[in-house]
């Protein structure tokens, strides 16, 4: 599972934008936003970098990321 930690996510609208894209790069992809503590949390087999950078592509900051 990655855990990234992500500025600019206020509402639902976010979370929809950011869960349908993990979800097109990787469709077995399990992701959950946690809005108010700023994080996404992803089960999938694609590397971290990828899962990022499709965040980013939704417009928002990657501020970290972590593998549990």
């Amino acid at each position: 599972m990655q855990i990234f930690i992500v500025a600019g996510m206020t509402c639902a609208h976010c979370v929809q934008g950011i869960t349908r894209a993990l979800e097109k790069l990787d469709p077995a992809a399990q992701v959950t936003v946690d809005l108010q503590a700023g994080k996404v949390l992803v089960e999938s087999e694609l590397p971290a970098e990828k899962l990022g950078e499709a965040i980013e592509g939704e417009g928002y900051t990657l501020v970290a990321s972590e593998a549990l």
